[in-house]
């Protein structure tokens, strides 16, 4: 069984950690030269992408290991700017492993559509649809074969009204199981689809036809248990839930644990091909549910005193669909994950997220999160400075004693040196 818990993989060479890799999913030569490439994509790909191209910017991609999840091992790519970000998963992936890994359960992959209505008496109108929802429900379904062929498609009408300063409006939802893809294209298509037959039995204008990434239908919670001794012991414990607690009432602190969060959903969602400003809004959307913006996480000590953190968030993505199977780099990062369905991806990006938040909150509780970010810091402002590699470790270690990181500084060592 493929195990990802790898000893030292952090300082062992490029070439030493694609072998791994390659060997955990059963990359092909060809899967090889994509990683070893230049970020997998032509100028061509991109002139397909968008509009008005004039080249590709990429973002280092590393791997997250240790993390399992539903008795599963997972190597994680992870698509960041950011250091510390890997080591910071990793780790938190490592503590938990001792206790069993992460159990996560994601909902059916639920996209809602919403079809805007003027020029009605919602009251009156909303009968009207509910009463034809079979007609409405067969005609959205006509727009996709493929959904329908495996029993899936749009499922439930829904209507709501909304007093506005412009009068009052209804509002249809369709819900639709769109399987393993992120589903919004096939969503608008359905909503397209439907608007003539919404117009002609309300009698009302329909003015917007498209998908809420509000998925709430599309949630992903889960829960790890992480060892109090391998956390530091019961002060640290104690001190993360105080931490915890600062940010579920206080939307100053929250938006940075939660930022802290989506600091390891966006990188997967990256590798992996998601619309990461869907998750981000969905995300911060649903932390403010309850009229205040809080944390989307939960933190508490069990019976024996360890530490149990939970997460729920909505996790709106796919393996099937977008990029997903049009950027190289992108097929192969999903090939490392292995994942095979929607639902499981969700479950390894809930998981990422509670690991980046325990690492986060566990840091500012002890020591600060400057001594582990710092260092990693250093060694990029190091590169911008132009410090050769044989000399680029004695150059960190000075600036960080001294507490003076600074391309500046790093020139002055450098020189002295």
């Amino acid at each position: 069984m493929a195990n990802s818990s790898i000893s030292k993989f952090h300082e062992k060479t490029r070439d030493e950690r694609i072998k791994i890799i390659e060997s955990f999913a059963f990359l092909s030569k060809e899967d090889v030269a994509i990683l070893k490439g230049n970020g997998g994509i032509t100028f061509d790909h991109a002139n397909n992408m968008v509009e008005n191209a004039i080249g590709t910017i990429s973002f280092p991609l590393g791997i997250a290991t240790n993390f399992k999840i539903n008795g599963k091992d997972y190597l994680v790519p992870m698509a960041i700017e950011e250091p510390s970000v890997i080591a910071a998963a990793s780790k938190a992936a490592k503590i938990a492993r001792k206790r069993g890994g992460f159990v996560m359960k994601a909902d059916e992959s639920y996209s809602i559509g919403q079809i805007q209505v003027v020029g009605v008496n919602p009251k009156a109108s909303i009968p009207k649809i509910i009463k034809a929802t079979d007609e409405i429900l067969r005609l959205a379904n006509s727009k996709s074969k493929t959904l329908s062929k495996m029993g899936k498609g749009a499922k439930k009408i829904s209507c709501k009204e909304l007093k506005t300063k412009s009068g009052k409006m209804l509002v249809v939802e369709l819900l639709i199981d769109v399987g393993n893809a992120m589903g919004a294209n096939v969503t608008n298509t359905m909503c397209e689809g439907v608007a003539p037959l919404i117009e002609k039995i309300t009698g009302g204008r329909v003015i917007l036809r498209i998908l809420s990434n509000y998925s709430t239908k599309r949630l992903v919670k889960g829960k790890a248990i992480f060892d109090k001794d391998e956390l530091g012991g019961k002060e640290i414990v104690d001190n993360i839930i105080l931490a915890y607690q600062f940010a579920a009432n206080d939307p100053y602190r929250a938006v940075t644990h939660n930022k802290g969060i989506m600091n390891g959903i966006i990188a997967v969602a990256n590798s992996t091909g998601q619309d990461t400003r869907a998750i981000e809004a969905a995300a911060h959307a649903y932390a403010s549910r309850n009229g205040k913006y809080t944390s989307l996480t939960g933190w508490k000590k069990d019976k024996s005193g360890n530490l149990v953190g939970e997460i729920e968030v909505p996790m709106s993505v796919g393996i099937v669909g977008g990029i997903v199977n049009v950027h190289p780099m992108i097929e192969v990062c999903n090939k490392i994950l292995g994942v095979k369905s929607a639902k499981e991806l969700a479950c390894v990006i809930g998981a990422v997220g509670l690991a980046q938040n325990l690492s986060a909150i566990r840091a500012l509780a002890s020591e600060g999160i400057q001594k582990g970010h710092m260092k990693l810091h250093a060694k990029n402002i190091a590169s911008s400075a132009g410090v050769p590699k044989s000399k680029v470790d004695e150059v960190i270690l000075r600036m960080i004693l001294e507490g003076n990181i600074s391309i500046t500084r790093a020139k002055e060592i450098l020189k002295n040196l």
